[in-house]
């Protein structure tokens, strides 16, 4: 498995940096973003690294769909949800900020107009794992 010293997420999938983990499979990891959209903004990668989708195998992007699939049920339920977005950027121009491939599966409320990424604040880990035991439960 391909592996970036310097990636977070790479970080995160060997259990070196903290996380919320909502799902772990043999190819496939689900956590909480830190500076959610809205609680409950789940983030879907493969456990290797890939830079974006131009980089990633076609079999194991399937892989991470369909779990971006499942787990958009869970957080819909967790969150009571009017609607899920499902977000994939690509590259420095699309808003892409984390150079290994992720999903974002966000929680969506009516009427609600979303900030940009760079707006965020970082949650505290209490209130994420909270979520993340909610997320879960439907799993």
């Amino acid at each position: 498995m391909t592996f970036d010293e310097s990636c977070i997420f790479c970080k995160i999938v060997r259990k070196q940096a903290p996380a919320s983990i909502i799902y772990e499979d043999e190819a496939v990891m689900v956590f909480l973003d830190i500076r959610p959209l809205n609680m409950g903004h789940t983030l879907v990668i493969p456990k290797a690294h890939y830079v974006d989708i131009f980089d990633i195998p076609q079999n194991l992007l399937s892989q991470v769909h369909k779990v971006a699939k499942l787990v958009s049920f869970a957080v819909k339920k967790a969150t009571s949800a009017d609607g899920i977005s499902i977000i994939q950027q690509n590259g420095k121009a699309a808003g892409q900020d984390i150079f290994h491939l992720h999903v974002h599966v966000v929680p969506r409320f009516e009427g609600q107009k979303l900030p940009h990424f760079s707006d965020l604040k970082e949650v505290e880990r209490a209130k994420l794992d909270e979520m993340a035991k909610k997320i879960k439960q439907p799993l």
